[in-house]
């Protein structure tokens, strides 16, 4: 019995050491995130907008215990950003293209206070990509009323591999690439000609082999050629078609920028 009871005490002990060093129900909450978004949410398309509900807790509050501290806003935004990611796929799409994302920037503009105990909802959406960033727009939502309380805006940097491609890679290719509309074309054609014409254009079996076995090498690199052009199509479309679906830059955005472009230059001069 006494060996049960400091078992149990050693455990206690190093319970309360792990929230001393680590915020544990940060992380374990981290990782319900991801494998609730992973294996029992919905995917999601990459411009469509993703929820994740939230609530204000005892220890989400500010020392005046009035409302949710400000701080926080940014840490419940880390579990929408990885519900995001996962939902859409875009983190592992961008690791399979062997680059890595980070925050860049971050703004938020308060309007009214969530209050202890009171449930609220973020919405998270892409308005705006660009060679290295990707443009997010959290936003806090009451439910009753569906009222904001802030907005925040975020640049996630993206490095070793083109937003641009990332993107051509997720956005659906709705129309068949030019090789598919070729392939679909011969074989209509050949099955719209007519059996006396069929016949006609068919050549004796050895004079076929006799031409496979002389010009092999030649089909071969021909063959090679062909899909090599097929495959490079097929990326220049795709990436086409992701320009074409790239939402327009909101003007409010085009001005964060080109504050936070005049501020790296600051930094740069030693300012």
């Amino acid at each position: 019995m006494e060996l049960v009871c400091y078992v149990a005490l050693g455990c206690l002990l190093a319970l309360v050491l792990l929230y001393g060093l680590l915020e544990l129900h940060y992380f374990l909450r981290m990782c319900l995130c991801v494998l609730l978004a992973r294996f029992v949410k919905r995917r999601c398309h990459i411009l469509e907008t993703t929820t994740v509900n939230g609530l204000c807790l005892s220890n989400d509050v500010d020392t005046l215990l009035y409302h949710m501290n400000n701080a926080r806003y940014f840490r419940e935004l880390d579990f929408a950003r990885v519900d995001f990611y996962e939902r859409t796929k875009l983190y592992r799409t961008i690791t399979k293209l062997g680059g890595s994302v980070f925050q860049g920037a971050a703004t938020i503009r308060y309007r009214r206070f969530i209050r202890p105990f009171h449930r609220f909802k973020i919405i998270s959406r892409i308005i705006y990509w660009d060679e290295q960033s990707l443009f997010m727009e959290h936003r806090f939502v009451r439910p009753s009323d569906q009222f904001i309380h802030c907005i925040v805006i975020c640049r996630q940097r993206v490095i070793d591999v083109s937003m641009d491609s990332v993107m051509a890679e997720l956005l659906p290719k709705t129309a068949a690439t030019p090789l598919q509309a070729s392939r679909h074309t011969l074989s209509s054609t050949a099955s719209l000609q007519p059996v006396g014409m069929a016949q006609a254009l068919q050549v004796p079996q050895t004079t076929l082999e006799a031409a496979q076995a002389e010009n092999g090498r030649v089909a071969t690199t021909v063959a090679t050629s062909t899909t090599s052009t097929a495959a490079a199509t097929a990326t220049a479309a795709a990436a086409a078609y992701s320009v074409k679906l790239k939402p327009p830059l909101p003007p409010e955005l085009c001005k964060w920028i080109e504050y936070n472009d005049m501020s790296s230059k600051n930094l740069r001069s030693g300012c």
